[in-house]
């Protein structure tokens, strides 16, 4: 396995220490964002959950090595290269092999965390199952993922361009526990709320390191969802945002746009349609779950030390 991996100097400083790590994809980096606003966000990121105590570890895949930790030059390069791939299960097999580039989605950057030990991963919302997936079939490998593997997701909820009832009862069938941090409503990505409610609400960062530590202790294999609201300032208006999408949704259907390229082209349709306002909400919202995801790691840290 080693011979796959490398890990930055920063990592391996922390995991000496002892330090809680957080993982971050790069799919955000080099396929969500436009160039400088990704780089610059990547790297504000990585302050606010070194400001909270644990060790930012931004996962990706260069010259067919799994880098566990980005140096500021690769990060760079991956803000600006066009040969990127993005990787989700399927492609990383074939990107180490060939010696490729690829920034990782949330269900690689979740199969790296495990293989790296790291438990929280910090991200800007999950996949789901896409709209009119009763005929496409059209489910993103993230809710598989979260099935198998032991990895928490701190997140703003399901991509609001998904089918959000659909995509609980995909988690449900799976046994993935919905958490909500501070909220009993599903955040739905630029809005703080969804018609549709988590399993739990939870109050305190402690309480989900204690359920996850409890999960994982048990056996129970899979990850856990923590859906953080967007906060209040910097969320969208709901029935907004919902006309906004059902345009862009059509657009990609009379464009004929199908599988890993309808979420890139819905998200650039939004923002386009959102006259920016929906770029500078992701970047809030991500900002907002790298402070609650540090807070999670290194609680989860203290009580596996603890009670070794």
């Amino acid at each position: 396995m080693e011979s796959y991996i490398e890990y930055s100097e920063e990592v391996l400083e922390g995991r000496k220490k002892g330090k809680a790590m957080v993982a971050l994809e790069s799919t955000i980096i080099s396929h969500g964002m436009p160039y400088p606003q990704n780089v610059q966000t990547a790297r504000e990121v990585e302050d606010i959950i070194r400001n909270g105590g644990a060790v930012p570890a931004t996962i990706a895949i260069l010259d067919g090595k799994i880098k566990i930790g980005l140096s500021h030059e690769e990060l760079e390069y991956l803000g600006q290269a066009s040969d990127v791939i993005k990787a989700s299960r399927r492609d990383i097999p074939y990107i180490l092999a060939a010696g490729k580039n690829g920034a990782t989605t949330v269900a690689a950057t979740m199969i790296l965390a495990e293989l790296a030990d790291i438990p929280v991963f910090v991200t800007g919302g999950i996949g789901g199952v896409h709209r009119g997936a009763e005929e496409t079939m059209d489910i993103s490998a993230d809710l598989e993922e979260l099935a198998r593997t032991n990895v928490a997701v701190v997140c703003a909820g399901a991509k609001s361009i998904l089918n959000i009832g659909l995509t609980l009862e995909y988690l449900e069938t799976k046994g993935v526990p919905v958490l909500g941090y501070q909220t009993e409503s599903l955040p739905a990505f630029y809005t703080r709320n969804s018609p549709y409610n988590v399993n739990y609400q939870m109050d305190t960062c402690e309480e989900i390191a204690s359920l996850l530590k409890t999960k994982w202790e048990l056996g129970l294999a899979g990850g856990v969802v923590v859906a953080n609201p967007i906060p209040e300032k910097d969320a969208m208006e709901e029935n907004e945002m919902s006309s906004i999408i059902e345009s862009a949704l059509q657009e990609a259907e009379e464009r004929n746009i199908t599988g890993k390229e309808t979420t890139p082209f819905l998200l650039g349709k939004v923002k386009e349609l959102t006259g920016g306002k929906s770029l500078i909400a992701n970047i809030a919202l991500v900002k907002n779950n790298a402070q609650v995801g540090a807070e999670i790691a290194v609680k989860y840290e203290t009580m596996k030390t603890t009670y070794v």
